[in-house]
């Protein structure tokens, strides 16, 4: 069998990949779990999200977060969504019941994909030039450690 050779930037590549689709599947799980008739869409360039009611395919609100937000992940009971904002480099934390940030986390440099653990105590979020995970903390909303990925 021949060994295959990766370099650092393929393993982040394909962590971040990786992590992408688990987070694609949680929302997903969410969604079907009726966990709220609500979707939070970014938009990237104007820095903001929307709300958009699934019932009436109606945009109930925007919400201004952090610049440049790319991806939204929401905790198990639908109470929080978590938007990872590339070029300011931090997680804008919504409150789903006001639909309002209540926190902004620093999230380590363009951060860029984002996951909330099954049991929704903790956030992760990929970096898109560096070889870790920033690990956030939902209970205080700070950042609590770093992983390296290689």
């Amino acid at each position: 069998m021949k060994e295959i050779k990766c370099d650092k930037t393929f393993k982040r590549q394909t962590f971040n990949k990786a992590l992408w689709m688990i987070g694609l599947a949680f929302l997903m799980l969410v969604s079907i779990a009726g966990a709220s008739p609500f979707a939070y869409i970014t938009n990237s360039e104007g820095n903001s999200v929307s709300v958009i009611d699934a019932t009436t395919n109606k945009v109930t609100t925007t919400i201004p977060v952090g610049s440049n937000p790319i991806g939204v992940a929401i905790n198990p009971n639908g109470t929080k969504v978590y938007v990872v904002n590339a070029r300011s480099s931090d997680v804008s934390v919504i409150d789903t019941a006001t639909n309002s940030v209540v926190a902004t986390v620093r999230a380590g440099n363009f951060p860029q994909g984002i996951v909330v653990s099954p049991n929704g105590k903790k956030v992760y979020v990929t970096h898109r030039y560096s070889n870790n995970v920033s690990v956030i903390d939902t209970g205080e909303n700070t950042a609590v450690s770093t992983l390296n990925t290689g």
